[in-house]
């Protein structure tokens, strides 16, 4: 199952994406994305994603040719965005901003605790 979630900022268009990115409902994110208004930043958030198959990842490299910015903060979905080469949005202020915590979560950096 497929959860997506849009929310529009003054910076960006964001789909957060839940579950698995797998067949029709991959085909029908790629359709709600081409019906966007294609001037404003597209942010796909794949955080929450559990699983890809081969026609998701197509359209994730469709969404990426569309110039969109990913955020992965996820093993699995860093992996991905690895492997496909999706930008990722930028881990800063105005990233924080844009994506505004709305799913509960804290957007930092994990630090290093290992002694030296």
């Amino acid at each position: 199952m497929l959860r997506v979630e849009t929310q529009k900022t003054v910076d960006a268009l964001i789909f957060r994406l839940e579950g698995r990115f797998i067949g029709e409902g991959a085909e029908q994110v790629r359709t709600l994305v081409t019906r966007c208004d294609n001037e404003i930043r597209l942010v796909i958030d794949l955080t929450e994603v559990l699983f890809i198959d081969a026609l998701g990842e197509g359209v994730l490299s469709f969404l990426k040719r569309m110039g969109a910015q990913f955020v992965a903060e996820t093993s699995y979905s860093r992996d991905v965005c690895e492997r496909l080469h999706l930008p990722l949005v930028g881990k800063d202020k105005s990233t924080n901003h844009l994506l505004g915590g709305s799913n509960g979560k804290d957007h930092h950096q994990p630090t290093d605790s290992r002694r030296r």
